[in-house]
């Protein structure tokens, strides 16, 4: 029977590879790990604060973006036009943002957070620094850097395409 972990001198729970491969297939762990975490704490955000893992981050979002309009929350988020009309429309009507009008463009329409939007979003700072703790577990302060520089050099790449 073929196991995926083989125990290393660092001890018991460290992997040389995942999944038993000669070299980690990154973009795969990384979309397994995106796929696992974002299902994980929405499910901690919904069950604690009654909100969905995505409108928590756009509230995160719209905290240093206020007063910002739709393209710009859906840039922020990497949200598709007609995802970030949806996820307003639910936060509108969950109370959490309100609507108001662009003093430089009477047809563009502006993003506020509400009292009820900045309640749930002091409640999720510490649901927030719970589950970065969680990740951090079994790791070192070396480690961490290490998977932070990976990280941010992953979230700054843009792949070549062969011609």
């Amino acid at each position: 029977m073929r196991t995926n972990t083989s125990p290393t001198p660092d001890g018991p729970d460290t992997v040389a590879c995942p999944l038993g491969e000669r070299s980690p297939r990154l973009f795969n762990l990384l979309n397994l790990a995106r796929q696992n975490l974002f299902r994980s704490a929405d499910a901690v955000f919904t069950s604690e604060l009654g909100f969905s893992g995505t409108q928590v981050v756009a509230l995160f979002a719209l905290k240093g973006e206020e007063g910002c309009q739709l393209k710009d929350l859906g840039r922020a988020l990497q949200l598709k036009n007609s995802a970030v009309t949806g996820l307003v429309a639910r936060m509108e009507e969950n109370g959490l943002i309100v609507r108001g009008q662009s003093a430089l463009d009477a047809r563009a329409g502006t993003l506020h957070m509400s009292p009820k939007g900045g309640e749930v979003l002091a409640a999720a700072l510490p649901l927030l620094d719970s589950l970065n703790e969680q990740l951090k577990q079994g790791f070192s302060e070396e480690e961490l850097a290490v998977v932070a520089r990976f990280l941010l050099h992953a979230s700054r790449l843009r792949f070549a395409q062969d011609v």
